[in-house]
């Protein structure tokens, strides 16, 4: 019998909590939800600090170790699993999209700081010792807030939530960007936001181009200057994380996906998959956390 690949939200999770939030510390969340252990999905956003533990996480099929005060940030719909090693601890925040919606201006406030894009390379980050105490602090603060819910308590909430992600956003990379975004980041997040909406239909960098109002040539020399790949290889890659995150729904056969994926038929799907990572559909079905 076929294994259903598991979609969480919020409500499935969560005991008593609001619906649109679960904020919980580490251990004892882990303890209650042994089965994400095994690959599956959110449909909301997820945030956690590890305090204690070892062992390996992945994030879209990319692995990382885990490390005492390492934050990592995950969007809606990424694929996701735990492989612990000994006691693990730490806090949890898992939100809707919807969470921020009435509260901020700017409907996309978030996916403005750099951990939020979908990118798995800017979602892991290990904390500096100097905002170590601080970031404890948030934390602790949103489980006394989440444990007694009082008057205009969730807006308290949704004010240390932020506090914490800038907190984090400024220690980044990229905190200029999220302070003020150049014209080309926002082009580029852009660019990112069209593909992730039409990677099945659009497989074209003029296809892009032409939605983001530049020329082909010059959405190239973005996703090269900052990237360091093609606005080609953009699409492509999107194209083969979605692949892999359907590969895993071992509901779907390989024809399903490749018509999900809008390919002509099977052969050409399974052509274009090992092409560009060296594995059959098959294969990676095997062992795809090991890819």
């Amino acid at each position: 019998m076929k294994k259903a690949f598991p979609v969480y939200d919020i409500c499935s999770l969560a005991d008593n909590q609001h619906n649109d939030l679960l904020i919980s510390r580490f251990a004892p969340y882990l303890q209650k939800h042994q089965n994400l252990s095994l690959p599956h999905k959110h449909t909301f956003y997820h945030v956690v600090l590890f305090t204690e533990g070892g062992g390996s996480h992945s994030i879209d099929f990319t692995s990382f170790a885990v490390k005492p005060y390492q934050i990592y940030f995950m969007v809606p719909g990424q694929v996701h699993r735990w492989n612990f090693e000994g006691p693990v601890d730490g806090y949890i925040i898992n939100f809707s999209a919807e969470f921020f919606q009435s509260f901020l201006l700017r409907p996309d406030y978030l996916e403005s700081l750099p951990f939020f894009t979908g990118s798995v390379d800017d979602e892991v980050i290990n904390l500096k010792p100097e905002v170590h105490r601080q970031v404890l602090a948030l934390f602790e603060q949103l489980i006394k807030e989440g444990d007694e819910i009082s008057r205009m308590g969730m807006d308290m909430i949704r004010t240390i939530m932020l506090q914490l992600f800038i907190l984090v956003a400024r220690q980044s990379v990229h905190s200029s960007q999220t302070t003020a975004p150049t014209y080309n980041y926002t082009l580029l997040q852009s660019f990112r936001k069209l593909t992730d909406k039409n990677f099945a239909t659009l497989r074209l960098p003029k296809d892009y181009a032409a939605l983001l109002y530049i020329t082909p040539n010059h959405l190239n020399a973005l996703c090269n200057d900052m990237l360091g790949i093609s606005a080609g290889e953009v699409i492509r890659n999107r194209v083969i994380l979605e692949a892999k995150r359907l590969l895993i729904n071992l509901d779907l056969n390989i024809a399903e996906i490749a018509g999900k994926l809008n390919f002509a038929d099977n052969s050409y799907f399974t052509k274009f998959f090992k092409k560009y990572t060296g594995l059959t559909p098959e294969d990676f079905r095997k062992n795809p956390i090991a890819q």
